[in-house]
């Protein structure tokens, strides 16, 4: 039984890990393209029932699936969740898998960890579940089914600005780099007028930010890596997607960056097949703290 569930764990990993590499290896970027081809506005994917919206690799997966299947909307429902609804999955449409991860405590294992005077181990977990877009449903009530709107571009960049701000970071404007120094806890970002679109200062921004929230007084990720390493590679796949994740969380469409790091996230991810998992993972932490800096109604979400 433990080397099924393991076989099906590390197959889980293998399958969306090839998936990521072949899209950086075609030279589309899995968190930014997906917009120049999808049929719905930029946004988080969340559930339809309960508005949560999904995180880590769950996000890449569900972004890819609405540009395949060309959905008009962002929402998603388990089976049982669109029969409780009032409607149903369209007979023969196939359903997007996603995963969960979770650690658990095994059973008698607090008696034992106590007994022997140390902290109870717990056990990771994996487990798939799978996903139905509403526009793959039939008969779902008009606030479920209906086409969302979304914020006008006009108050999407207020949003924006508003995000940075409520942050409460050492944010400069000035010079022609930008950086975040974790020595000095600083991020320095170039003035609007040196980007060709206004919407990629916004998109700089939230990616220096996004190193901003792993300073050890934050979320705490090492961010003591030399320029080069895979560490750093690491570091710069995290930033990159939470800013992805906390524009699509505005609604605000990025544009595709020039990507210098391509040939190293591909090595880091060739080596290791868990982790786009633990930078997705990261980056939706990250995206969640610039986030919740603000209240939902002046982000707009």
């Amino acid at each position: 039984m433990h080397v099924r569930t393991e076989n099906h764990r590390q197959s889980l990993y293998a399958e969306v890990t090839s998936r990521v590499v072949a899209e950086l290896e075609a030279g589309r970027l899995p968190w930014v393209q997906p917009w120049d081809s999808a049929a719905c506005g930029c946004t988080l994917p969340h559930n339809g029932l309960s508005g949560r919206r999904y995180s880590g690799i769950n996000v890449l997966i569900l972004w890819a699936a609405v540009v395949e299947g060309g959905y008009s909307s962002q929402r998603w429902l388990t089976f049982r969740q669109a029969q409780a609804a009032g409607g149903h999955v369209r007979k023969g449409e196939k359903g997007t898998i996603v995963c969960y991860a979770d650690r658990f405590t095994p059973k008698g294992e607090e008696d034992r960890a106590r007994e022997e005077d140390r902290e109870a181990r717990q056990v990771a977990f994996l487990k798939r579940f799978t996903l139905f877009n509403v526009d793959q449903c039939e008969g779902l009530p008009d606030e479920l089914s209906a086409v969302p709107e979304l914020a006008e571009e006009r108050e999407r960049i207020p949003h924006a600005e508003a995000l940075i701000a409520a942050t409460g970071a050492d944010f400069r404007i000035g010079g022609d780099m930008a950086f975040y120094s974790p020595a000095g806890d600083i991020v320095q970002v170039p003035p609007q007028q040196a980007f060709g679109e206004p919407i990629n200062w916004y998109r700089t921004a939230l990616h220096e930010l996004g190193h901003w929230t792993g300073h050890p007084s934050r979320l705490d990720r090492d961010q003591s890596a030399g320029f080069g390493s895979p560490d750093y590679a690491r570091e710069e796949l995290v930033a990159e997607m939470a800013s992805a994740f906390t524009c699509a969380a505005l609604s605000i469409r990025p544009t595709v960056r020039h990507a210098d790091y391509v040939g190293a996230w591909l090595s880091v991810l060739r080596e290791d097949e868990r982790a786009i998992f633990r930078a997705a993972s990261a980056a939706s932490k990250a995206a969640d703290y610039l986030l919740a800096s603000v209240p939902d109604e002046e982000t707009g979400s």
